[in-house]
């Protein structure tokens, strides 16, 4: 066995298979004096690398953790490792089957080879199964089992073989030294390590790693049951590993999947058992592996039942009994997405909560990450920096995670708000808002209205305007109300809570340095002024988008999206130049944002404020200081519903003030509150605005968005480069707007999309960009002005032309829509006047 060395230019702590692909990309993009570290033996350390059930099925309704998964099978492939077998999730229900045609919508959206079946299907390619109870299945031939402790072998041989690797096992971290905010050394049992970088990879044990840096890495070791039965009379003799499909029984929250002459069966129907990293067994007081825990039979034993009823004659057979039987231990989040990328510690990275489907693409893009600063697949979801104060709490993440077990082979709506941990962020008018019979909807901790039952007058007075929609499914966690909402705001005026929005200062000399070097636009603007500007990555991609109002000479507020603000804060205090005074200072807490539109917003105004709000003192993109009576307001004439107003910030202490004198100085003018389902969905998308996380992600440039200025500034930022041959090369994709025009389904029923559905050709053709992406739909919603359903999605440019007829895939049904927008334009108010 190896020496722990004394230094290090990258500690990676875990030799599981996340580990091992890390090291090994991070050979290939040329990265010397590496050390990896765990405290089992190689090649299996214990942990859920070695007991995991090993298959992939590629299709996940997540853009991002698709392609992290398609990455890692090529990588698997390549290396020899990857058995492909097909995979069947079968339906027992009209409402599983209803999933399963929503999953076909992904498979059509990302470019993966699938399709329904009905039960015979099944029965021909796992004869052995009984299908009276199976309406039907999803069908997708690329599934397939991996050999993951043989993959993680041939890639950390590979980077010893590179020169660039020492690995040592049975090693325990003991403490990881910081100073002055950045990681210095990892100390273990068997020596400390001096070191540049440190990568904690160790799955479960992950969160009481971080906490040696004072870093919360908020997954939580959840049970996974499995068994292994055999021999099985039919599966003995075969060659091979496995010889048919994976069955996955969805609606029983089960798995069925041959291993040899055993056939496992996993569940995820038991209830939610978590474990604290800090109680997982030691190596020594184990029988099998610190992961794989006594099994608890009374948790598993109605889906033993289930499983011997779809399956009997296989799991009943003379001579096969159990033989194999654990509480697996595997990493969940409160989110169900992985937790990568630099930490608050400088130098501390994590590649946390990973799953052996997408193992070794997280590998690639962690390291490339580490390298490039960016990685080629967007991982911006899965970014560490994405947790809020109340997210960091053990507390959180136990109870997300006991609520989101059951979700794992569940039915979850797009939409879905979780019931767990709630009203930890309250707007300080919250008690007014639920007196207006809010209904509220979740954002980074806080409690957001998306609409209020206050409203529900209103659908009498807009009738079919209101666009209502018949589907349970389409109407789930969504209301009309929203839509009527909308056009009164249209009408007269709407008061928004905005208390989510992440605000934070800039301020010293070097602010504006760091303002600019962050923001494409030009910050170097005269105070009082608003900027809107994406921020890019190094290759030119999206990171975000967001305002920036220059309040003084060295003095920037950024103004952000609550859901992506705390990686927004991180973003740009990381441009901060090091050794300088300028700081960077949130200030969410603090200051509360409240937002006035529409064509009465000025009159609403002028009525509470003695200074001049007209349209020659106060035009769009300026801010300054006004008085409502006693209360203090930044007043920023901006909009993002494409209607005359503005952002009004204010103290905490004076929101709830605030929001009252507003509602009732609107009143004679016909103003009401209004939720976030009209400013997110409604309002926005009538004005075609693209939104960060939908249209606007690392793979997008600002060109394919429609969103280019004339000029690029000359001061230097993080993608200029990039941007600059990005508005020289021909386009490949390109961001339109459509309209549905017809919803009626085969049933007669109107159907109204979601989000994430293939665009295809009017006779349900593939579409390809130049990218080798199909188009899918990024953002859906009502634009009740328009009286139309409107969809956004990217198109080859070949399509990307006014008047073009194609269609939009729902549940397996194609219905026609029409391109009618090819860059920023908006389909309502076009020329912006309604603004002014």
């Amino acid at each position: 066995m190896a020496a722990v060395p004394s230094s290090a230019k990258v500690v990676v702590i875990g030799a599981g298979i996340v580990g091992n692909s890390l090291v090994h990309h991070l050979a290939e993009l040329g990265w010397r004096d590496i050390v990896q570290i765990d405290q089992g033996p190689l090649p299996n350390p214990g942990g859920s690398t070695g007991h995991a059930s090993n298959f992939i099925f590629p299709v996940d309704h997540s853009r991002e953790m698709t392609d992290l998964t398609l990455d890692s099978v090529k990588q698997y492939e390549e290396m020899g490792v990857f058995t492909q077998s097909g995979g069947f999730e079968i339906a027992r229900t009209e409402e599983r089957m209803e999933e399963l045609r929503r999953r076909m919508s992904s498979a059509k959206a990302w470019g993966i080879p699938a399709e329904l079946v009905g039960p015979e299907f099944v029965k021909e390619k796992v004869p052995f199964i009984e299908t009276d109870a199976i309406l039907g299945a999803f069908w997708s031939p690329t599934v397939g089992v991996v050999d993951s402790l043989r993959a993680g072998t041939i890639m950390r041989d590979r980077a010893i073989a590179a020169g660039a690797l020492t690995t040592v096992p049975n090693v325990e971290v003991t403490g990881l030294d910081v100073e002055d905010g950045r990681i210095r050394r990892v100390r273990t049992d068997g020596g400390d390590i001096d070191a540049e970088h440190v990568v904690i990879a160790c799955g479960v044990w992950s969160p009481k790693i971080g906490d040696m840096a004072g870093v919360s890495i908020p997954l939580y070791p959840t049970v996974h049951q499995m068994i292994s039965v055999g021999p099985c009379p039919q599966l003995s003799g075969l060659p091979g590993e496995i010889n048919f499909p994976i069955i996955r029984d969805m609606d029983a929250l089960c798995y069925e999947r041959q291993h040899g002459a055993d056939m496992e069966v996993g569940s995820y129907a038991h209830r939610a058992i978590l474990h604290e990293p800090e109680d997982i067994p030691t190596i020594e007081q184990s029988k099998l592996s610190p992961t794989e825990l006594p099994f608890t039979s009374d948790d598993f034993d109605p889906q033993l039942e289930t499983a011997y009823e779809l399956m009997p004659d296989l799991l009943g057979a003379d001579g096969a009994e159990i033989r194999y039987a654990i509480n697996g231990l595997l990493s969940l989040t409160a989110d169900g997405m992985p937790i990568l990328g630099e930490s608050q510690v400088k130098g501390l990275w994590t590649a946390a909560a990973v799953w052996i489907k997408e193992a070794p693409g997280v590998g690639r893009a962690v390291a490339e990450w580490m390298t490039h600063g960016h990685s080629e697949i967007d991982v911006a979801m899965s970014d560490i920096a994405r947790f809020h104060d109340h997210h960091q709490r053990r507390e959180h993440a136990r109870l997300r995670t006991t609520e989101a077990f059951i979700k794992t082979y569940g039915i979850v709506h797009p939409a879905e708000q979780y019931a767990s941990d709630r009203n930890q962020r309250l707007a300080p008018m919250h008690e007014s808002q639920k007196d207006l019979g809010a209904v509220f909807f979740e954002t980074a901790g806080w409690e957001r209205p998306h609409w209020y039952e206050s409203n529900a007058g209103l659908l009498a007075t807009y009738g079919d305007a209101v666009m209502p929609r018949e589907h349970e499914w389409d109407s789930r966690w969504w209301s009309p109300i929203i839509n009527a909402e909308h056009l009164r705001m249209r009408e007269a005026a709407g008061v928004i809570d905005l208390s989510a929005f992440q605000v934070f200062d800039i301020v010293g000399p070097e602010a504006l340095e760091t303002v600019q070097r962050t923001c494409v636009a030009q910050c170097d603007v005269t105070p009082g002024k608003v900027i809107y500007t994406p921020v890019l990555d190094g290759k030119g991609g999206f990171i975000s988008d967001l305002t920036v109002m220059r309040l003084g000479d060295d003095h920037f507020r950024v103004v952000t999206g609550g859901a992506h603000g705390t990686v927004d804060r991180k973003t740009f205090g990381d441009q901060i130049p090091a050794g300088g005074s300028t700081t960077l200072t949130d200030l969410t807490s603090e200051i509360d944002t409240i937002g006035l539109w529409g064509p009465k917003a000025r009159d609403i105004l002028a009525s509470v404020t003695s200074d001049d709000v007209s349209g020659e003192a106060f035009g769009m993109l300026n801010c300054r200081e006004i008085q409502v009576g006693d209360i203090t307001v930044l007043a920023s004439r901006i909009s993002y519903v494409g209607e005359l107003g503005w952002e009004l910030y204010v103290k905490m202490s004076d929101a709830a003030a605030l929001w009252s004198r507003l509602l009732e100085a609107g009143e004679p003018h016909g103003a009401i509150p209004v939720g976030i389902g009209v400013y997110g969905t409604t309002g926005r998308i009538e004005k075609g605005y693209r939104a960060y996380g939908a249209e606007l992600d690392a793979e997008r440039s600002i060109v394919e968005a429609g969103m280019q200025r004339p000029k690029v500034k000359a001061a230097d930022f993080v993608g200029r480069e990039a941007y600059l041959a990005q508005r020289e090369e021909p386009l490949r994709t390109v961001l339109c707007t459509l309209t549905v025009e017809d919803h009626t389904s085969k049933s007669g029923m109107k159907r109204y999309m979601l989000g994430g559905e293939p665009i295809l050709t009017r006779d349900g053709g593939t579409l390809t960009d130049g990218h080798g992406r199909h188009p899918y739909v990024t953002s859906a919603g009502s634009a009740p002005s328009l009286g139309k359903h409107v969809l956004l999605a990217y198109l080859p440019p070949e399509q990307a032309v006014i008047g073009t007829e194609l269609a939009v895939s729902y549940m397996e049904e194609l219905y026609p829509v029409v391109v009618g927008s090819i860059d920023a334009t908006s389909l309502f108010d076009p020329e912006n006047e309604r603004m002014r």
